[in-house]
């Protein structure tokens, strides 16, 4: 059903775009406004920074964009995207050591952020009534009685080459990102400022982009595709950069993102630096597969990592004719990795509203916002349970210090007993891949009897020895081949012995 003739998305990014997807059946034309000009291929551009990073698409955003825009998927993977299997495809460095290499319920499509970019706007180019306008500046909002009942948003006003131009509108996205200045806009007309939580754990991460070597020139141990190594659990003396999480990122076109980050720590700003302390970090692995690779990029630091949730949702008043998606709404830590599946899990959920709509009135706002809190929920106590146990964390979900320590002290033995479980339960891996995927909320999961089960089981069995599945290895070595999934040493076994 068409519910106006024009509706307006304010960014072109990853969040825009898949906001163009949920409005494209509902409204004659969406135009989508973008600031920078838009690349035809995989390319790097200004407005989005965070590029040059590894980024995850997490199953619960696979879904999402699959839904907006049928054949993604496929089409990602035909462009250079590698669908694999991290607990049989990655070195897992957690812990005391490596972790044992067995088949999981968690599969994951990895690529750059570029390209997961270039094959969504290739999809928006393929809706007819979609029309982005590249290289405009979006300047302001025109509204209607700002803070009241029937207040609402009317029209966008930007600036293009040719001068200031405005449309009316029937419907506004915000997908502007951190640094939208919407809210800005509505408290000029009337409306109150929303309440912004917010938690930065001075999370800084630092990458270089390398060409791998050709798959015959690998030494026959990299069985690998994905390197990936946690913060030391370790209290007493080390070197700081065993505090790091180090990423060896695998991507299309036969590259790979070598990435170190860290909560409160400086990180190398040159390829120098960034090289040597690559050499101290918990294993020689990582040091040794940039050596054995070509660089291709200068290192690229990134420091804007906050959590922010501007909480519309709590607006007596909420303006008719405007939400919010993406970073606008709520911006994420982003090692965590659920800034595009967020964004388009709440793209998705605005088409699933908008298909519902009668009117675009102050209603359907408040009815989006609170559908919208509670899908943002999810992700957004994953981030505080590990952040706010951060002596360096500032904002105003910093907890008292008693409990700041206490999530110190829980945090990382408590995952680690997930961790461990999952390796040895189906039960526990299943919904671990939930959570981690954001098809489950962490308290749900604690609160499920089997999961609860699982835990107890691998806790007692560890305090008596008895792991069905080793882990540990030794992380100056490198990290074991072998596949511990159940069955698959037997089968190895008995195939030997047959010969």
């Amino acid at each position: 059903m068409r519910l106006g003739k024009t509706a307006v998305v304010l960014g072109g990014s990853a969040a825009g775009l898949c906001a163009a997807g949920a409005l494209a059946g509902h409204f004659d034309r969406v135009l989508v406004l973008e600031r920078d000009e838009l690349p035809a291929g995989a390319e790097h551009r200004r407005g989005v920074p965070q590029s040059k990073h590894p980024h995850f698409l997490l199953n619960s955003g696979r879904r999402a964009i699959g839904a907006l825009f049928p054949g993604f998927e496929d089409d990602l993977i035909a462009a250079g995207g590698l669908h694999l299997m991290p607990s049989m495809d990655a070195a897992y460095l957690d812990g005391e050591g490596w972790s044992a290499r067995k088949r999981g319920s968690m599969t994951m499509v990895y690529g750059s952020r570029i390209l997961i970019e270039r094959v969504l706007r290739d999809k928006v180019r393929g809706l007819a009534n979609v029309v982005v306008r590249e290289g405009v500046t979006v300047t302001g909002l025109s509204t209607r009685g700002g803070g009241t009942a029937g207040g609402g948003v009317t029209g966008v006003d930007f600036t293009a080459s040719t001068g200031d131009e405005h449309i009316e509108a029937d419907f506004v996205v915000d997908a502007l990102g951190r640094g939208s200045s919407v809210g800005d806009w509505l408290a000029a007309a009337g409306w109150p400022r929303p309440e912004i939580q917010t938690l930065d754990a001075k999370v800084t991460y630092t990458s270089r982009w390398y060409d791998l070597p050709a798959p015959a020139r690998r030494p026959a141990s990299w069985w690998w595709r994905h390197l990936v190594i946690m913060p030391t659990p370790d209290k007493g003396e080390h070197p700081a950069e065993h505090e790091f999480l180090v990423n060896f990122f695998p991507i299309e076109g036969n590259r790979a993102i070598a990435c170190m980050g860290s909560w409160g720590l400086e990180m190398p700003r040159n390829t120098e630096a960034f090289v040597e302390t690559a050499r101290r970090v918990r294993t020689p692995l990582f040091a040794a597969a940039m050596d054995r690779c070509a660089p291709v990029s200068e290192v690229h630091l990134t420091r804007s990592t906050g959590n922010k949730w501007r909480r519309y949702d709590r607006l007596r008043t909420p303006p008719a004719g405007l939400v919010f998606v993406g970073d606008s709404i709520c911006a994420f830590n982003p090692f965590y990795a659920q800034g595009i599946s967020s964004a388009a899990a709440s793209a998705l959920l605005l088409r699933d509203h908008l298909a519902r709509a009668g009117r675009l009135d102050a209603k359907f706002s408040a009815r989006f916002f609170a559908a919208q809190r509670k899908l943002l929920r999810v992700p957004w106590r994953l981030a505080m349970a590990r952040d706010q146990g951060y002596a360096c964390a500032v904002g105003t979900e910093r907890l008292p210090e008693w409990r700041r320590r206490l999530v110190e002290a829980v945090s990382g033995p408590a995952f680690s007993l997930v961790v461990g479980a999952a390796r040895e339960y189906d039960v526990v891996d299943e919904h671990f891949a939930k959570v981690f995927n954001l098809d489950e909320s962490l308290g749900d999961m604690m609160r499920n009897p089997r999961v609860l089960a699982g835990l107890v089981r691998y806790r007692v069995r560890a305090a008596l020895g008895k792991h069905r599945v080793p882990f540990g290895f030794d992380p100056q070595a490198e990290p074991p081949a072998t596949d511990y999934s159940p069955g698959a040493r037997e089968s190895t076994e008995t195939t030997a012995a047959a010969r």
